[in-house]
């Protein structure tokens, strides 16, 4: 898998399936989208910090999607998009690890305070699959951030 180099620009159409850090939109949408039905098929009693859960999920599956289409159609060839794909998923990396934190915690604490009835405890399974689909999610686009970073600075 070739890297863009200093005198490349943005990869466009076919090519940002062979580029890093290009190669990780498809995975962002998986495990994004992942996070998103996980969330919304379960029925957690503190519905607030999951509904921060569910705006960073739709925000970013959203955001990735705009961004993998730009990218796909060659709308990213002016000198300002390298520093706007590391800007844009530098916000992801914090909006999904702040989600994932709160979602982590009310798993937690909705594991100490219900009885596990088997419909409790289908839902506590999938908060807990949502939980770690988050936390990867967040992982893949913080290293986006990385290899975003770094072509940046060589442009």
């Amino acid at each position: 898998m070739a890297s863009t180099t200093s005198g490349d620009v943005l990869p466009t159409g076919g090519r940002i399936f062979t580029t890093i850090p290009d190669l990780f939109f498809i995975p962002e949408f998986v495990f994004g989208g992942l996070v998103w039905i996980l969330v919304a098929s379960t029925r957690v009693i503190p519905e607030n910090p999951l509904g921060w859960v569910m705006f960073v999920s739709v925000f970013c599956f959203v955001g990735t999607t705009l961004w993998f289409f730009i990218f796909l159609c060659g709308g990213n060839q002016a000198g300002i998009w390298p520093s706007l794909d590391a800007g844009f998923h530098f916000l992801a990396v914090v909006f999904y690890l702040s989600a994932s934190v709160d979602l982590a915690y009310i798993t937690i604490l909705s594991s100490v305070l219900r009885q596990f009835s088997p419909e409790a405890l289908k839902n506590y399974r999938l908060d807990i699959a949502a939980v770690v689909m988050s936390f990867v999610a967040t992982l893949l686009y913080f290293l986006h951030t990385i290899f975003s970073a770094i072509r940046w600075k060589r442009s």
